[in-house]
């Protein structure tokens, strides 16, 4: 129990606790979000994310199926009428599936088993545990566009389950955004396969949680490859985000 008190302090502190960083944060997603528009939070977490859209004034459809976040983003967002929070994980199709849960490090829970193999070879993840696991309902990205509409924004964070969820994505969206965990390369490249079959996107990528995108100019696939490479042997995680090129 105090180490799940400890994981949610620590993520609120990270997500909710650095005002230069919303200000960043604001400014970047600013470039893919207008008042009025629907963005989706695949991993939302304890609601980062979810706090700088409703300031742009963006409506929020939160995803997040640890029970921890989901009392943290009931009780920050609960009674927004623009922000819907959806008690469930994302994946290639609906069903149900287990969650591996890491108590003092919410922020790297994860359904995909495959991943937590990759990453514990990491030096950077040699304390991480996943100590425990509940089953969660798994539903689609088309289902949520079924059920809320397109979004102008899809932000996934899943921790190595992105190719999954991607995967149930048919519907080309303005903008999106994935994690990039070196570690975890191959996955990435996976899962920018199935984003360049969506449609005729440029990519950018930005470091850790810096809000700031690494290169001055928006890059095609491959050229977002080769600035993965730069990063990938620092170890330096980040986000790759992608645009419509008529967008």
């Amino acid at each position: 129990m105090l180490a799940r008190a400890w994981g949610i302090t620590r993520s609120l502190a990270v997500y909710h606790g650095q005002p230069a960083k919303h200000r960043r944060a604001r400014q970047l997603y600013g470039q893919f979000l207008s008042p009025g528009d629907l963005a989706f939070d695949i991993g939302a977490h304890v609601g980062g994310r979810v706090r700088t859209w409703r300031r742009l004034g963006a409506r929020v459809v939160a995803v997040e199926p640890q029970p921890d976040c989901l009392r943290v983003l009931r009780l920050g967002f609960g009674r927004d009428a623009d922000v819907v929070i959806e008690p469930t994980a994302v994946g290639a199709r609906s069903g149900s599936a287990r969650l591996e849960l890491s108590s003092a490090t919410p922020t790297v829970s994860t359904m995909s088993s495959s991943w937590i193999e990759s990453v514990t070879a990491d030096p950077s993840f040699a304390g991480v545990r996943w100590d425990r696991s509940v089953e969660v309902p798994v539903v689609t990205l088309d289902d949520l566009v079924a059920r809320h509409g397109v979004p102008a924004f899809c932000k996934v964070d899943v921790e190595g389950f992105e190719v999954d969820v991607l995967s149930g994505l048919s519907h080309p969206v303005r903008g999106l955004s994935f994690e990039y965990l070196p570690p975890a390369h191959d996955a990435a490249l996976a899962s920018l396969d199935l984003v360049e079959q969506l449609g005729a996107y440029r990519y950018n990528y930005s470091p850790v949680e810096t809000m700031r995108f690494a290169s001055e100019s928006w890059l095609d696939a491959a050229g977002l490859v080769r600035l993965l490479e730069t990063y990938r042997p620092a170890g330096r995680s980040g986000d790759v985000y992608a645009r419509l090129s008529d967008s």
